[in-house]
């Protein structure tokens, strides 16, 4: 029979003790997130960094533009300043007709935050019109058929001078027709507004 000062004590090692109180270690709460909404009609303040232009502009061109002042819900900042915008071209209308403005459409589809997130995003279209160009027409129709006169009446006297004017002013007409058109551009660093059309939501930690 063993007496109890005859048992053989075990030593417990001291990594046994260790892995032990790890095993025994409370793991930090997993963090909280909420989702945000950020309203439809809300506006978001862009700066365009690609430009763009009727001249050379396509439909579903790219656009890109920067966030410039914090977009937030209640007093959390869900998109902040310096978000990259994307969006494409939704119109282009060359004009370069006597009556006929250029046109130019631009919309954003999403942004894309700091960390890579991207949220879609569906804004109203952007419009821009290049400058009338009837005003600019009449001047050279005007110049042209000036300019044919003078040219007539050096080479052959009145008669010649009224001949030249009618050269003159289809000269003038054909320019105004064929180029010269007066483009809608959106230069690098335009500031634009936008508004959403769509809610936008957001998913934040607590």
């Amino acid at each position: 029979m063993v007496t109890p000062d005859q048992r053989t004590v075990v030593p417990i090692a001291p990594a046994a003790i260790a892995d032990n109180q790890a095993s025994r270690t409370v793991e930090p709460p997993a963090p909280l997130y909420e989702e945000l909404v950020v309203a439809a009609d809300s506006v978001i303040g862009l700066q365009l960094e690609s430009p763009v232009s009727s001249d050379k502009a396509q439909v579903e061109d790219s656009v890109v533009a920067r966030v410039t002042r914090d977009v937030k819900v209640g007093d959390r900042v869900v998109i902040p300043a310096g978000a990259k915008a994307l969006g494409e071209v939704t119109l282009v209308e060359r004009g370069g007709k006597i009556r006929e403005r250029a046109r130019l459409g631009v919309k954003f589809t999403s942004v894309v935050l700091a960390d890579g997130t991207r949220l879609p995003l569906h804004s109203e279209t952007i419009y821009r019109e290049g400058d009338p160009p009837g005003r600019e027409s009449a001047a050279k129709i005007g110049g042209g058929a000036i300019g044919g006169a003078i040219i007539g009446g050096i080479l052959g006297g009145a008669k010649g001078a009224a001949i030249g004017g009618s050269i003159g002013v289809g000269a003038g007409t054909a320019a105004v027709v064929a180029g010269d058109r007066n483009h809608a551009t959106l230069s690098a660093g335009t500031p634009l507004t936008v508004r959403i059309e769509d809610p936008i939501v957001v998913t934040v930690e607590k």
